[in-house]
């Protein structure tokens, strides 16, 4: 799953599905005002598409691309640039005012009405550029992307599962192989 943005007309680096919701002129496709998001879908990933939606919003969210007041892409776009049902986008959106992170405005849209926690911009660049070393790290050592991604999530899993482990005596928590965290 990817998340592109669209900020002020302008399409950021992966400008293919952006440039679907956004005219040359700058303008939506669909008329109207430019989105600050392009959704892109990945049929492999084995998740829902209206779940890939939602989590592309809430990742927007997260990473400060997306503020209340944002509009989201009108359902016609999206249904024009992905090529799916309706039903798939609406079930999204209605998702996404569930959790209280948007709001339809009937005749307007749906609008960022909330926001999650993100991380501030000098810290996000920073972390952003020593993922990118490691990741060359990991395609240096002949990682594909799909071992990459299993590399990752797997780290991920055992880093929030230490985490959530009682303490020892030593005040460290000792993983599987009995070593210390």
């Amino acid at each position: 799953m990817t998340l592109d943005k669209v900020i002020s007309g302008s399409a950021g680096s992966q400008g293919d599905a952006a440039s679907a919701l956004v005219g040359s002129d700058g303008s939506a496709a669909g008329g109207g005002s430019v989105s600050p998001i392009a959704f892109r879908l990945d049929p492999s990933s084995g998740v829902p598409s209206y779940l890939q939606l939602v989590q592309q919003v809430e990742q927007a969210l997260r990473l400060g691309y997306l503020a209340p007041g944002d509009q989201l892409p009108k359902v016609r776009d999206v249904v024009a640039s992905l090529a799916i049902n309706p039903n798939t986008v609406l079930k999204a959106y209605r998702e996404l005012e569930t959790k209280g992170l948007t709001a339809g405005r009937p005749g307007r849209g749906t609008f960022i009405q909330a926001t999650l926690t993100q991380v501030t911009l000098p810290e996000l660049t920073g972390l952003r550029r020593s993922l990118i070393g490691w990741l060359a790290t990991a395609e240096a050592t002949g990682l594909d992307a799909d071992g990459t991604a299993a590399l990752f999530a797997s780290v991920l899993r055992d880093f929030h599962e230490n985490r959530s482990e009682p303490r020892t005596r030593g005040g460290a928590a000792n993983n599987e192989t009995g070593a210390v965290a």
